[in-house]
């Protein structure tokens, strides 16, 4: 890495760094390149890509909740869509602001609240118990990703849209897809692209209202237009969001969690005494691993952040793995810490594009831990973690663990 200063808005420095944070180096190992992002100024410019980058927490935390000044609506990927079409058409809830954002996120936001997710809890329980104990009868040894974080959302999280169960093989590839297109054109992309096609066309099929199952969510958000909540035009894009990030950021959540408690007996035997403790165990394990790393806005007008001018239609990246990781918010901010408080993590967001669909993910992930809990009395690592490089998400590609059966 290099770095010089140059003036950028009135009477402002700012490092401009080489740092590319798309290339396999960083994906592959972000840590080092954030601390460098963090310590070298509240903003700076990476050369690579003619963009401003914010790493630390009360940057980042600005650039999430200003939505006037720093909008989504550009996109929140690398692409300008001032300047360039989108891949696909925007989403009206990540890459929309208000007013446009309004309508769908009321609906969801009512669909998706912890009142409503009650109904969905029991089943859920249910199939969290089936689905370990399937796991415990192939043996002590497993993968805690392929057998344990893939199979329970893929099993209830369509369910719960109401999708059929034929190609739901696809939500992964097409969840990893989205996520990979926030970043710039390179190989993950490229690679990507070339048997994206019946994903796709998979996806946009579910987006419709004849195939979606009664009662499901899905059928809901049409319900929900038939009402003139939201328009007709709306509501299969509203879908499409759920489908989008639903389901990879809940893998790499509920692998996170795993990937945390491994090795760790004394919190394991601490976690099943007393459950009141899931839910933090959960926002610890997405602040110290947030699954989605990065995310854009762009400027709307000069907009003064940390004392620097940044002129409008400007692209920001904001590195939200780096807030999470900051020492000027977070005491001892590389480990994992069951007593520690992480509420305020930007691991969903924050602010008006607040992940609205956290509420899922908790009941997905503390449905699973209960249920490992119940049965489980330690983990223990096989083998080193394997990571899955995508330019927006930092998932897990294996997990090799052996557990003790209570």
């Amino acid at each position: 890495m290099t770095a010089s200063t140059a003036t950028i808005g009135p009477r402002t420095e700012v490092p401009r760094l080489d740092i590319d944070p798309f290339s396999d180096a960083f994906l592959a190992d972000p840590f080092p390149f954030h601390e460098r992002l963090r310590e070298a100024a509240p903003v700076t410019y990476l050369e690579p890509y003619g963009v401003y980058a914010v790493a630390r927490y009360a940057e980042v935390h600005r650039a999430l909740t200003d939505w006037q000044g720093l909008q989504s609506a550009a996109g929140v990927g690398l692409s300008n869509f001032r300047k360039e079409p989108p891949w696909r058409p925007p989403s009206v809830l990540l890459e929309a602001d208000p007013p446009r954002h309004d309508a769908p996120r009321s609906v969801l936001v009512k669909l998706l609240s912890p009142r409503r997710l009650r109904a969905l809890e029991a089943g859920w329980r249910a199939d969290a118990a089936r689905v370990v104990d399937e796991m415990l009868a192939r043996g002590r040894d497993f993968d805690a990703v392929t057998d344990l974080a893939e199979v329970f959302p893929l099993r209830v999280f369509p369910d719960a849209i109401g999708l059929g169960d034929s190609g739901r093989e696809h939500l992964l590839p097409y969840g990893d897809f989205a996520f990979n297109a926030f970043g710039p054109r390179n190989r993950l992309v490229e690679e990507g692209q070339a048997g994206i096609g019946p994903t796709m066309a998979w996806i946009d099929a579910q987006c419709r209202r004849e195939n979606l199952a009664p009662g499901g969510i899905g059928q809901q958000i049409w319900e929900a237009a038939d009402r003139g909540e939201i328009t007709a035009e709306q509501a299969p894009f509203v879908v499409r969001s759920l489908l989008t990030a639903g389901v990879d950021t809940t893998v790499t959540g509920i692998a996170s969690v795993l990937h945390a408690l491994a090795d760790r007996p004394e919190d394991w035997r601490r976690l099943r005494g007393d459950r009141s403790l899931l839910p933090r165990v959960f926002e610890e394990a997405v602040r110290l691993e947030s699954p989605v790393q990065t995310f854009f806005r762009t400027t709307t007008q000069p907009v003064e952040l940390a004392g620097v001018e940044i002129p409008a239609d400007e692209k920001v990246l904001m590195f939200l793995g780096a807030a999470n990781r900051d020492r000027r918010r977070w005491h001892d901010p590389h480990a994992f810490d069951l007593d520690r408080d992480p509420s305020g993590h930007v691991g969903f967001g924050m602010g008006l594009h607040q992940c609205v669909g956290q509420h899922l993910a908790r009941l997905e992930a503390v449905s699973v831990l209960d249920a490992l809990l119940d049965r489980v009395t330690a983990l223990e690592t096989t083998g080193p973690a394997r990571r899955h490089l995508n330019n927006t998400l930092r998932g897990f590609e294996a997990l090799p663990m052996r557990l003790t059966a209570a």
